[in-house]
């Protein structure tokens, strides 16, 4: 056959245009449109994200208090060790 994959049959009626990746820019429209969308996408995420984390943060924290202060030793149990 001869062919690479993809050129095995000859298809009529439909085009193709390619252009080649070194012709591509890498980082064309990077300062022009990507910070913006993403400045754009986390302002309007931002109230939906944000207070699951904090209040995930309180609890957490809340829980580790509790948990260190449970832990400790009462003072009370050990005044007449000598």
């Amino acid at each position: 056959m001869g062919h690479g994959f993809g050129e095995l049959a000859k298809v009529r009626g439909i085009v193709v245009h390619k252009i080649s990746p070194f012709e591509q820019k890498a980082f064309a429209n990077y300062f022009s449109k990507t910070i913006p969308n993403t400045l754009r996408r986390i302002r309007s995420q931002i109230f939906i994200v944000t207070p699951p984390f904090i209040v995930g943060y309180l609890v957490y924290n809340y829980v580790e208090n509790l948990h260190t202060q449970l832990n400790r030793k009462n003072p009370a149990d050990y005044e007449n060790d000598s």
